[in-house]
C-alpha cells in the first residue's frame, strides 16, 4: 500500500486509457470494491466509435476468435446492467449478417464455426435485408448486434465510480503514474490500456490501422450488414465503415484520402443499395494491434492491442485481468507470478 494511506482504505487502482479496455478494466475492478483512477488524455479515441458491431465471425475467412461466445454474452449483460442503472447505451441486438460471394467462402465460413454459435444460411431472397446483386448466400448470426462505442465506454466509468484525471500519462511503473506536468499518482498496482495513441506516446513499435465510418442520415439496413465493409444502423442514423488504410507503425492524425473515400463508397453500394442516403458527417480513428494482456517484468499490467475485437472481447479479457489484479492487491497469494504479459497476435 502507498506510503501515506489508511491501512482500512480500499486498494486503490490507476488505468492508464479511457477507451473499451479501460473503461472495461476500471468497471470490473470497481465491481469488486476496489478504488479506481482513470488517467486518460481524451485524444483521438478509437472506442467512441458511432456503432461497433458485435460480430463473433471475423474478417473475409469467417474465424470465430477464441472466447467470442463469452464475449458475445458479456457485452449484451452489460448493457442491461447498465442500463439498470439508468445508463442508456443506444444498440440494436437485431443479429448481423454476413453475404459471402461464392460457395468457397461459405465452405470456409462452416468449417470455422464452433459449436454452440447459433447461425443460418440464407439464400439471398431470404435474406432480412436488401442486398445488392451478386452475393450467394448470407449467413444471419442472430446473437449480434451493434452498440454506441461513446455510451458504452463513458457508461461503463462512471458505473464503476472512478475518479477520472483527464491528463496524459508520461511516465509510469508499478505503483505511481507520472502525469504530464510533473504530477506524481500513487496506487496498489498500475494497468495500462492505451490504444494507438498511448502506445505511439509510450514509444512501442507496434500494428496500427486507420479506419473510416461515414455518418449517414438514416439506416441502409435494419441490422448490420458486412463483409470487406459494413452498413449498420447507428443512433443518429446509420453508418458506412470499414477498416482499410495501410498499416502503419505509429498512431497517425485521422485523414481520409480521397481514394479511400472512393472504396469506402464502392464497398457499401456492393452490399446494398444506399439510393437516397445523405452523408451527415465522418468518423475516423486508429485501432491498435497485437493484442497484450497480463503483467509485466516491471510489475505494470496491461490490457491493449484488442484491434478491432475490443467491443467482442475487452470486456471478457478485463474481467479475468481485473479478477487477477484485485487478488494481487489484496495480497491473497493467488495472483500471476510477474512475468512478460501475454501476447497473442
Amino acid at each position: 500500500m502507498p506510503a501515506g494511506r489508511a491501512a482500512d482504505m480500499k486498494p486503490h487502482v490507476i488505468v492508464i486509457g479511457g477507451g473499451v479496455a479501460g473503461a472495461s478494466v476500471a468497471y470490473f475492478l470497481g465491481r469488486a470494491g476496489r478504488a479506481v483512477t482513470v488517467v486518460d488524455a481524451g485524444v483521438a479515441p478509437a472506442s467512441h466509435v458511432p456503432s461497433a458491431l458485435i460480430n463473433p465471425v471475423r474478417g473475409q475467412a469467417g474465424r470465430v476468435p477464441e472466447g467470442a461466445l463469452q464475449g458475445l454474452a458479456l457485452t449484451w449483460a452489460l448493457i442491461e446492467e447498465l442500463g439498470q442503472r439508468g445508463i442508456h447505451v443506444p444498440h440494436g441486438r437485431g443479429g448481423v449478417l454476413r453475404p459471402v460471394p461464392d460457395e468457397a467462402t461459405r465452405r470456409k465460413f462452416d468449417r470455422h464455426r464452433p459449436d454452440g454459435l447459433e447461425a443460418h444460411w440464407l439464400s439471398p431472397e431470404e435474406a432480412p435485408v436488401s442486398l445488392a446483386p451478386g452475393w450467394h448466400a448470407a449467413l444471419f448470426l442472430p446473437q449480434g448486434g451493434w452498440l454506441d462505442g461513446a455510451a458504452f465506454v463513458v457508461g461503463l466509468i462512471a458505473a464503476s465510480g472512478a475518479r477520472v484525471v483527464q491528463a496524459r500519462a508520461q511516465r509510469w511503473d508499478a505503483r505511481t503514474v507520472t502525469l504530464e506536468g510533473g504530477d506524481l499518482l500513487d496506487a496498489d498496482a498500475v494497468v495500462f490500456c492505451g490504444g494507438s495513441v498511448g502506445s505511439t506516446w509510450a514509444g512501442e513499435r507496434a500494428t496500427h490501422r486507420m479506419g473510416t465510418l461515414l455518418q449517414l442520415d438514416r439506416a441502409v439496413t435494419g441490422v448490420p450488414l458486412s463483409f470487406g465493409a459494413y452498413l449498420a444502423p447507428s443512433a443518429t442514423g446509420g453508418v458506412l465503415g470499414a477498416t482499410f488504410e495501410a498499416p502503419a507503425q505509429s498512431w497517425q492524425p485521422p485523414a481520409l484520402p480521397l481514394a479511400s473515400l472512393g472504396w469506402l463508397l464502392g464497398k457499401g453500394e456492393a452490399l446494398a443499395d444506399p439510393w437516397g442516403v445523405q452523408v451527415t458527417g465522418r468518423w475516423t480513428g486508429s485501432r491498435l494491434s497485437g493484442l497484450s494482456c497480463g503483467r509485466s517484468e516491471g510489475g505494470v499490467w496491461r490490457l491493449s492491442g484488442l484491434g478491432s475485437q475490443g467491443f467482442l472481447l475487452g470486456p471478457l479479457l478485463a474481467r479475468g485481468l481485473a479478477g487477477d489484479i484485485g487478488r494481487h492487491v489484496a495480497g491473497d497469494g493467488a495472483s500471476p507470478a510477474a512475468g512478460p504479459a501475454p501476447t497473442h497476435g
